[in-house]
Order: C-alpha cells, then structure tokens, then sequence
C-alpha cells in the first residue's frame, strides 16, 4: 500500500459555475451568434457535449461508497448515499448535469438548423453529423439518469424526458416527457442518420468529438442498454480495427504500474491515452471529493471491490491504490484542473476531464452481447484479454478466466450467468469512483444497501422509484413532469 504523505489544499471556490446556474431552456433565444460558415458551426459543436459531470451521483448511490465516519459533506454525495433527492443544483448535482445535457443539446440544434439553411449543404456534412451525434448522446444520458432502464415490455408506457428537436423560439416553451420507447426511438434515428457523415480529418483533436470510432462506441452502449445485442455487437467490433485488442486497452498491470500517482493523473484521461475515445471538460469538483468525502471507498469497500477475482489473481489496480488522510482510498483516476479568473488571480473555476467513452467498457459492450447471443467463446476470450491487462504477474495458464472456473468462484452452474457475474465484478473493478457502476445497478435491477456508522441500515430495492433521478423543479416552468415518489 503506498501512500500520500501531503494533501495539497485547494482554493475555495468562491463563485459558481456557468453550467450551474444555467436553467432548462432559460436563455434568450435572440442571443446567438451568426453561424456563416463549416468552421463556425464547428466551433458551436465544441459546446454539444454535456460540461457537467455525473460522476459524483452516480458513484454515492451505487454499492461502491460506504459511511467512512468523517470527511467531505457535499450534499451532491451525501442525499444519493441516503438515496435522498438531491436538492444541490450546481456542479456535480443531477440538476447541473440536466441543465448541461439541454445546453448542450441547444447547441447541437442550432448547429443543425444552421447546416440545414446552408445553401451549400454538402459542405457541412460533418458538422451535421456530429451534431447529430451530440443531439442523441445528450438525450440518451438524460433518459438514462431520469426515466426507468429501457425495458421492451413497458419502455411504451415508461414516461421519458423531453426530446427537443429544433432552437427554442421562446424563453419557455412547453415540452412532453412521451415514453422512454419514443426517446430511444429518437435516439437510435439521429444516431444511424449522423454516423455515416462523421469525418475524423475535419478535428485538429479528435478525442474532444465523436469520432467514427467514439460514435461506434456510444452505439455500441446504445443498442447494448436497448437489448439489441446482435447490433451492439457489431458496432463493437466496428470500433476494434486490429485483432490485438489488448494494445487498445489502458496497461494498468505494464506502464501503469511505473507511473507515480501525478503522473497516472495526468495520463489517465488525456487524448493522447490510446483508450479514450471521446473527452470532454466537465465544470466539477469531484476531483477533490472523491476520496475526500465522508461517503465513499474506505479500507472495507476496497477489499471487497479490488482484492479477488475469478482468475484466482491479485489486480494492478491495488498496486495504484492510495489513501490521503485516514480511510480515504482512491485511485488516481480523476485529475482537477484549476482555471484561474486571471494570471494573477487566486480564484477560479475547478475542471475534470471525463472519458466519455473508452476502448474497455466497448470491449465489455462486447463481451456481454455475446453472453447474451450464446457466443461463450468469443465472451472468454474477450475476457481473458482484459484480464491479461489487469492482473498483476499476469500468467496465462494461472490466471486464465474458464467457464468451470466462473461457475466454481461464483457457485452457479449456468457458464453465461457465471460469465455476466465475471463482466459485471470486472466493470465495477475497473470504473470506481467513476461512476459507471450505478448504470449496471439500474439496468440489472440490483439492490444497493448502505449503512451508517451509527447503525442505520438503507436499502435501495429492485424497482424502487428512487432509482430514478427526479427531475429538477425548475423544468416545471416547461410543464416537465417530475417523477413519482
């Protein structure tokens, strides 16, 4: 176990964030530059990613956090711990990432009614596509988030959240959630419509936009979520270009395992990071929190994440595992980048820079396509190849992930359930304190349990209504309706 000997204290934060304190379809449409050129609408499209960070909410809800007894109060962690409502609506809350996504989505529709008026449409054609892209990209994660998981028997009867298609004309316009099933509807047409025109030659950095490879990438997620698995599989091979799959994945048990903390915090999310397919800038202070809090990864949880597997060896990931002050362990994963008011100011603005989609979760998209399509073999090599990644001294023969393997570790006798137990244990190893964790607990339906220090059991059943995130109070002003409680 290494360890942090000195805690570098951050600069109060003494203002709020734009994307904070942006509210849902609350800004002048009057107020919009002139869009006279590819280049222009280019530059807009910079703005069509979600800029606020979902990792804080997602992580404290899910079975990764525990009560360490003292630390950070962040309500943006604390409420989701409780799996309380989160009434924080700046960084890090579910309201700021609403906000952004509908920001974010404002952007993408001005860009594309600026390519649709072009008189010379053809000129904008990669443009189009990625705003298209970044149209559905931002509706997925807020149905995602805000409505039910996509379930083929009641996605029809599921209420969604509003899918805007076109710039506001005025401050408040009135929306409909429809159903999740129309969402996804929407999605998958704007999704299938903008692949084919993305052109990867027209970024000068390409990890900042969807790429061909980081638009297979969120299709591959998309169909995977919708239980298309036939399709998820083939946009995940879409993205896998060589055979050698393993030279796309991060080396946590090679190079990894020679960086110092500062330098794996750098390079972890950096767009020259070979697995990074899409980044963005996200306004958060979870950088600072995520080991920090009160409510996060102490000594017990990390065992239980981190220290076995099924391949009977030790993961790299403990191996870069730290704790600054006392039970607060963390991997140096999520980097903050402090933007000062001026050169010589002492105030700013906090940033994270957050993989939106990497070459490992499009390899486990993979992996458990083929679970489901019966292709058990394909799912062990697939896996085997991740662990070949991720197992310290890693051995072939040792270490190798087998179906009697699986099914003695887990004590099913089913291989593909034993092989869905694998990919879901491997996932939550890989993405801590990232957040990734909560959308398979949504998906599968899985309970979460938390506990206090002062004996408080919590539970989080199956087909709880607070599994949704409630949408914000102030999407009321457009006739939004929240969600049950």
């Amino acid at each position: 176990m290494q360890k942090i000997l000195s805690y570098t204290l951050f600069i109060t934060l003494l203002g709020t964030t734009t994307t904070g304190c942006k509210k849902f379809l609350g800004k002048n449409p009057d107020n919009r530059a002139s869009l006279e050129s590819p280049d222009q609408v280019a530059q807009l499209l910079g703005t069509a990613y979600p800029q606020a960070n979902y990792m804080a909410f997602c992580e404290s809800i899910s079975d990764n956090v525990s009560d360490k007894g003292t630390g950070g109060l962040d309500l943006t962690v604390i409420q989701p711990y409780f799996f309380k409502d989160v009434t924080e609506n700046q960084q890090d809350s579910p309201e700021g990432y609403w906000n952004a996504c509908y920001t974010a989505i404002a952007a993408a529709n001005q860009a594309l009614e600026a390519c649709n008026k072009a008189a010379d449409t053809a000129s904008y054609a990669s443009e189009k596509g990625e705003a298209l892209l970044c149209r559905a990209y931002a509706h997925f994660m807020l149905v995602t988030l805000f409505s039910k998981a996509y379930n083929p028997t009641t996605a029809a009867s599921d209420p969604g959240i509003p899918y805007v298609l076109t710039p506001e004309k005025v401050i408040f316009q009135n929306y409909t959630r429809k159903t999740v099933s129309y969402v996804y509807d929407m999605i998958e047409k704007d999704l299938l419509a903008g692949l084919p025109l993305l052109d990867d030659t027209r970024y000068t950095v390409p990890r900042y936009h969807f790429t061909k490879a980081a638009g297979n990438a969120f299709a591959s997620r998309f169909f995977l979520y919708k239980q298309d698995y036939a399709k998820s599989l083939s946009y995940s091979n879409a993205v896998f270009t060589s055979s050698n799959v393993t030279a796309s994945l991060r080396p946590w048990n090679s190079t990894y395992l020679t960086l110092t903390y500062k330098e794996l915090w750098a390079r972890y999310a950096k767009s020259t990071e070979t697995a990074n397919l899409l980044l963005v800038e996200t306004s958060s202070l979870w950088a600072r929190n995520y080991y920090s809090e009160r409510y996060g990864m102490d000594a017990d949880k990390r065992t239980e994440i981190l220290n076995s597997n099924v391949t009977g060896g030790t993961y790299a990931f403990t191996r870069q595992t730290y704790t600054a002050g006392t039970n607060n362990y963390m991997l140096p994963k999520v980097n903050e980048y402090f933007v000062r008011l001026s050169v010589n100011a002492t105030i700013g603005y906090p940033y994270v820079m957050v993989p939106l989609f990497t070459t490992e979760e499009v390899l486990f998209n993979r992996i458990e396509a083929n679970i489901y399509l019966n292709n058990l073999t394909a799912a062990l090599k697939d896996l085997n190849d991740y662990a070949s990644t991720r197992i310290y001294n890693y051995d072939a023969t040792a270490h190798a992930v087998t179906a009697s393997k699986m099914q003695t570790y887990y004590g099913v006798t089913d291989a593909r359930i034993a092989a869905l137990y694998t990919l879901l244990d491997f996932k939550r190893a890989e993405y801590v304190q990232e957040g990734m964790r909560w959308f398979d607990l949504k998906r599968y339906n899985l309970p979460v349990k938390h506990t206090t220090t002062d004996g408080q059991a919590l539970t989080l059943p199956a087909d709880d209504k607070r599994r949704v995130f409630q949408i914000p109070e102030s999407a009321r002003l457009s006739g939004v309706e929240l969600n049950p409680r």
